[in-house]
């Protein structure tokens, strides 16, 4: 069942966006119609002019977004509507990442102790009794995973980039031993791991 449900956080999120390109570019062809008609005929003008169409919408609505107003009107589109969705805030914090967003809610990269075995994980926040929240991610699908709050003594945060940990769970472990060299602080941890 876990792998369906990998595979569909995977495939479902491309599946919709294709589909609401294609549905913008439908609604978009009654209004492009008068431009296609400067085209030849065996060029597929309405397509290509309803696709570039959405193209600039896309691109206006990202300039939009990154003015002050516009940051302000998708934070408040994001809490009152996307926040609800379950999964939308995992997604967009790993979505971000990947893009190199870095800021104080970022995932760190960290090997935790579970079952007498070190496992790579995502620190997504420390608590104020020192202890962590940490997603453990699925292998080979980072998408889904399980949560686990863990002392602190049992974390090892590492200095290796995002992106090069999601590596080693898409890669089934390929790289774990580039993690395992750049953990902070090797003393604490048990004696067969040392």
């Amino acid at each position: 069942m876990q792998p369906l449900v990998a595979g569909a956080l995977l495939i479902l999120p491309i599946y919709l966006a294709i589909l609401l390109l294609l549905k913008a570019m439908k609604s978009l062809g009654s209004l492009v119609r008068p431009l296609t008609k400067l085209v030849p005929g065996w060029f597929p003008g309405e397509g290509v002019v309803s696709f570039l169409a959405v193209l600039l919408l896309c691109l206006l609505v990202g300039l939009a977004v990154r003015s002050p107003s516009g940051r302000a009107a998708r934070n408040r589109i994001e809490n009152s509507v996307l926040q609800k969705i379950p999964g939308y805030s995992v997604l967009r914090s790993m979505t971000q990442q990947l893009a190199g967003a870095s800021g104080e809610r970022a995932w760190r990269p960290s090997l935790v102790e579970i079952e007498e075995a070190l496992v790579p994980a995502f620190i997504v926040e420390e608590l104020d009794d020192g202890s962590f929240t940490v997603f453990v991610p699925s292998v080979p699908t980072p998408f889904a995973g399980a949560i686990y709050i863990l002392d602190g003594a049992r974390v090892h945060p590492v200095d290796i980039a995002f992106t090069q940990a999601i590596k080693v769970v898409t890669r089934w472990g390929s790289g774990a031993k580039e993690m395992v060299a750049a953990m902070h602080d090797r003393r604490t941890l048990p004696a067969g791991f040392k």
